[in-house]
């Protein structure tokens, strides 16, 4: 029986294709093939020479429809091919194994946006997804306590896993090598700079802080990276798309999180292995693995703790004691991905499926 996982795509993109792509590096490390079932594929990375792929074609489906039409896809293809373990990184009721990467109601909670129509279709997708499972991989303790809240599942079917990072790609370099990405992405000296990578400005805070930088007299500058953005601000700076952004968390002093709904953050982790401390809320989900050498804490209920932490920063930055040096000093996980696979192959052999 082949090792398969399903995902909407196999590319570089989101936080979740990004998990899915580290998986299928660590098998292949491994020697392991899976089999990948996914919407999309991008033919020109290596790891799609990695794998089996079967491609699932939605386009000729109204956006609306395409998670279900792929649902019922995988409900077949497992069936037909026997796929077992089926690890699922898409909702899907397809799952043996389950990836808890986000929850729909969490949201709209977060977000404070009604229920519609396609959000119940999504709600109902992501219920069969979890309640069909053999094991649910949470990728924090946040995403653990929504499934139990809003789903009604025994944390006893709940493994918390948090997500691996490749350290091939995001590590440290030296000081020399930093100053040169700093002058390439033209940061300015004298301030201490403050990246946030972004794709969705709303949900990543962005207003607040563009509220913030743009009325502080601190010598502070905001770096955004990702979508563009409409704001004029003399320490406010648009990087534009980077498809290197690990050199962004390399040059910037810190990577500031200040997300209305972050189930994990996968960019707190990649900045602390590039040597950048967080500036991170503590309700999004990578603040439940950060020590202190890893970065500062903040609440977004509390705007004035938001000014505590940049405050907290530039002591830190000004006595240049900021820089992370000792990853495991700055982590309460090991986050790399051989051990996680260890654990989540292991998840699979305890329901009989390795």
């Amino acid at each position: 029986m082949p090792l398969a996982i399903s995902n909407h795509a196999l590319r570089m993109s989101g936080g979740i294709e990004r998990y899915a792509l580290t998986l299928v590096r660590g098998l292949h490390e491994r020697g392991i093939r899976p089999v990948v079932l996914a919407k999309s594929f991008d033919a020109t990375l290596p790891e799609y020479q990695w794998v089996d792929a079967i491609h699932v074609p939605v386009g000729f489906l109204p956006g609306k429809l395409r998670d279900m039409w792929f649902d019922w896809r995988l409900r077949r293809l497992k069936l037909r091919l026997d796929l077992r373990p089926l690890i699922a990184c898409n909702q899907t009721g397809a799952a043996d194994i389950a990836i808890c990467g986000s929850t729909h109601p969490g949201f709209l909670e977060a977000m404070q946006r009604p229920a519609r129509r396609i959000d119940r279709w999504k709600t109902s997708l992501e219920r069969s997804h979890l309640e069909n499972a053999r094991v649910i991989v949470a990728h924090s303790r946040l995403m653990a306590e929504q499934v139990q809240r809003f789903y009604g599942i025994h944390a006893d079917k709940i493994r918390v896993l948090y997500p691996p990072v490749d350290a091939l790609r995001f590590h440290a370099v030296s000081d020399d090598a930093r100053e040169a990405l700093r002058a390439k992405l033209g940061l300015p000296t004298g301030r201490a700079t403050f990246l946030l990578v972004s794709t969705g400005h709303r949900r990543k805070g962005l207003d607040r802080l563009v509220e913030f930088f743009r009325a502080t007299d601190l010598p502070v500058s905001l770096a955004v990276a990702g979508r563009p953005i409409d704001v004029a601000a003399p320490n406010i700076r648009y990087l534009g798309y980077l498809g290197d952004v690990e050199n962004a968390y390399r040059a910037a002093d810190f990577t500031v999180i200040a997300s209305r709904f972050e189930p994990f953050g996968l960019v707190g982790i990649e900045s602390v292995l590039c040597g950048t401390p967080i500036v991170v809320a503590d309700s999004v989900g990578c603040a439940e693995v950060l020590r202190e050498a890893g970065g500062i804490r903040f609440s977004l209920a509390d705007d004035a703790s938001f000014e505590r932490a940049i405050r907290q920063a530039l002591e830190r930055w000004r006595d240049g004691s900021h820089r992370v040096r000792d990853v495991s000093a700055a982590l309460a996980y090991d986050p790399s991905v051989q051990t996680h696979l260890d654990a989540l192959l292991g998840e699979a052999a305890r329901i009989g499926m390795a």
